[in-house]
């Protein structure tokens, strides 16, 4: 994979997580505020920003780690 494609999907993955915390920040709020005696336990879905599709796409031997 080229450097320029790599430092694009890294750029993605950052966005695409600061979007998906800042939603869940804002539901938890909203549910501390609208139900705070069961938001310890609320649940939360990422949807959309979710970054778990974007794991491992840059995998290359310059990056693994020795195994012990």
């Amino acid at each position: 994979m080229r450097p320029e494609d790599k430092r694009r999907l890294r750029q993605l993955k950052r966005e695409i997580k600061r979007d998906g915390n800042k939603r869940r920040r804002r539901h938890l709020q909203r549910e501390l505020r609208e139900h705070p005696e069961e938001a310890p336990y609320s649940e939360f879905d990422f949807g959309r920003a979710s970054s778990v599709t974007l794991n491992r796409l840059d995998d290359d031997p310059t990056r693994r780690r020795p195994h012990d």
